[in-house]
């Protein structure tokens, strides 16, 4: 069976998404589409607004056949440790085909880019180390980098989306050039977009959830750009966000030393001090992070911060992120069932089915995010790891 993987937050899922999967499968003739979804925590350092689950029944809902989880240790990273995850996962799988969002280009045209990355890296790597403007954020200071070192580089790096295609097709290149890369164009709204036009159907999910978590939305003006299930999930979820672990994450911060605090995972040029120092007087999650972030350190940077913090994720925690990928199996359709267990043998990937006290240890962190999340929520029917099987789609309804 040929399969074709996305790499999705899915937070929540809506029309963009549905419209994805579905050029996706008729674009490659794949019979099957493998998603690899964050868990309950995201790249860009921030809580999912419904559990993985819920998210899942969603992606199943939408068509797609095969939902695995992006392990903690990979879903809350910068793009390229973020990619890695993912890629291994959907290669590991026998994955012929990735599809991705962007704002341009097409697969050849990542591809390009990619290698000249790679080949060039060492002259990028000596050009960003000359740079002088050291207040600048990484990213823009790489971008300047590239482009001195190459000034027709074939991508736009400054659009979220083309970033991640890149990072995909960096780990692309490192796999053996071993997939084709189908590009889907981003249709009427942009990544960062944070509001809602009534001229179409489709909208950022930035701007789904702004208008979901406004307390004065009374009729939930989201409503067109959500397929019904996903809409049935959220009217019966409570929605979360970074608002309600501000406590949890105040608790860690000052409960913790600055030498306990220095243990952990991307704690670096001091930020120890300036996270207690931030803490005592912000009244708010938004005030704390406008408080301790500048020029240098964006706020993307700071909400990953905040995960590893509130999680306890340390150094030691993440030392072997080389090693054979380890995936939570969330739900399948009958194909992605039957395609699961064609490849399972063979896979090079650590599938889980169910965690318990025989496989508990290979899935601990995850664990901790799960029950840490799960801390946010007033009503808890069911553990978001233990002894829960994956969902299959004949068997959904809207409940837990």
């Amino acid at each position: 069976m040929k399969a074709c993987g996305i790499i999705a937050e899915y937070n929540p899922f809506h029309n963009g998404h549905l419209y994805q999967l579905e050029e996706a499968k008729k674009r490659t003739g794949a019979e099957v589409i493998i998603v690899v979804m964050s868990g309950n925590f995201l790249q860009r350092g921030e809580p999912a607004i419904v559990d993985k689950w819920k998210r899942a029944k969603m992606a199943l809902a939408g068509g797609a056949d095969l939902i695995l989880e992006l392990p903690v240790s990979y879903s809350v990273q910068p793009a390229d440790l973020f990619a890695k995850g993912a890629i291994e996962i959907l290669a590991g799988l026998g994955c012929a085909s990735l599809s991705f969002g962007a704002e341009s280009g097409n697969g050849e045209t990542f591809k390009k880019a990619a290698k000249l990355l790679i080949e060039y890296s060492e002259d990028i790597d000596d050009q960003f180390k000359k740079q002088n403007e050291k207040g600048k954020p990484y990213a823009v200071r790489m971008e300047q980098a590239i482009a001195a070192v190459i000034p027709s580089f074939p991508i736009n790096l400054s659009k979220p989306n083309n970033q991640l295609g890149l990072a995909y097709a960096k780990e692309n290149y490192y796999h053996g050039d071993r997939f084709h890369f189908e590009v889907i164009g981003r249709k009427q709204a942009e990544y960062h977009d944070v509001n809602l036009s009534e001229n179409t159907t489709i909208a950022s999910a930035t701007a789904i959830r702004k208008q979901l978590l406004n307390p004065l939305n009374v009729q939930n003006s989201s409503q067109a750009f959500m397929p019904a299930t996903s809409l049935e999930l959220l009217n019966q979820s409570q929605l979360i966000n970074w608002n309600n672990y501000w406590r949890l994450l105040k608790y860690q911060i000052l409960s913790s030393s600055l030498k306990e605090l220095q243990q952990i995972y991307q704690m670096e040029e001091g930020l120890e001090y300036r996270l207690k120092k931030a803490v005592q007087s912000a009244d708010s999650f938004e005030r704390f992070i406008q408080t301790v972030k500048n020029k240098r350190m964006t706020r993307t940077r700071l909400q990953r911060l905040c995960v590893y913090v509130l999680l306890q994720i340390k150094h030691s925690d993440l030392a072997a992120l080389n090693q054979m990928p380890t995936s939570r199996i969330l739900g399948f359709s009958p194909l992605g069932q039957q395609y699961l267990s064609e490849v399972k043998k063979s896979s090079s990937v650590n599938l889980l089915t169910k965690i318990n006290k025989l496989t508990k240890d290979n899935w601990s962190l995850d664990i901790k995010a799960g029950e840490v999340y799960q801390l946010a929520l007033d009503n808890v029917k069911l553990k978001q790891d233990f002894n829960r099987k994956p969902l299959n789609i004949i068997d959904i309804t809207t409940g837990d």
